[in-house]
């Protein structure tokens, strides 16, 4: 059952569940606050812990307000999309032949069945994203599982809206948001490495801060720039 703690003009709605630790979320893109505890921590110790952390939520919405959007895309003629950070113009092309999506030095042909409206546009070209990102993750998780000395049993692609990648450390899976074809490739390593990190220390806390230092320095760079890259207002279905 969801509950709230106000401090101030601040709401933070709070579910109690079977975890080891609280976490504090600052969701995209409103900057609602949700938070997870442990099911038998007092409420005196959620509270404390909040408030230790208004600084913080303070800047997550902060940056969140900041962050650029780009506009709702609608897959027409001569419209600009972003592959592995390169802008490209979109041609659309109505074939009775089987939907597909070509890649040229200036533009990405989408080939669709004459009359396919957005819906089905948008899934033929986030298949033809994932087809991408199959083609180079498998690789990325193989260079960094002998660098990290951890396993990965599976990863998934799939539409996130308020992160770029999760990680399940039990089941030693990790998740990565489809949308990160768009971004520079080495920001989808960044996310890779950021994600199997979390096979080694669960939490964002210093041992964590210590590994990514270890392993990636860049990645404070990385993710500022992915904070600045804007953000796709609704991306596609499919």
């Amino acid at each position: 059952m969801s509950e709230q703690i106000k401090l101030g003009d601040l709401t933070i709605f709070m579910q109690r569940k079977r975890v080891k630790h609280i976490y504090l979320r600052v969701l995209a893109p409103d900057g609602r606050v949700t938070l997870v505890a442990p099911i038998g921590i007092q409420l005196v110790v959620i509270h404390a812990f909040a408030v230790s952390k208004l600084s913080w939520i303070q800047k997550q919405q902060t940056k969140l307000q900041s962050q650029v959007r780009e506009a709702p895309r609608q897959l027409v003629e001569h419209e600009s999309h972003t592959v592995w950070g390169h802008h490209y113009v979109l041609q659309v092309v109505e074939k009775q032949a089987k939907p597909c999506v070509l890649l040229n030095q200036q533009s990405i042909i989408l080939q669709v069945r004459p009359g396919s409206d957005l819906s089905r546009r948008a899934a033929v070209m986030h298949a033809w994203y994932k087809s991408l990102l199959h083609g180079v993750v498998p690789g990325l998780i193989e260079q960094w599982q002998d660098r990290l000395g951890v396993s990965v049993s599976a990863y998934f692609l799939q539409r996130m809206k308020t992160r770029w990648g999760s990680c399940n450390p039990r089941t030693r899976h990790i998740r990565l948001n489809t949308d990160l074809v768009t971004r520079p490739k080495d920001l989808l390593e960044y996310i890779v490495v950021h994600e199997m990190v979390h096979l080694l220390e669960a939490s964002h806390n210093k041992r964590f801060v210590a590994l990514m230092d270890q392993y990636y320095p860049a990645w404070r760079e990385a993710t500022a720039e992915l904070n600045q890259l804007p953000l796709a207002a609704v991306r596609p279905r499919g």
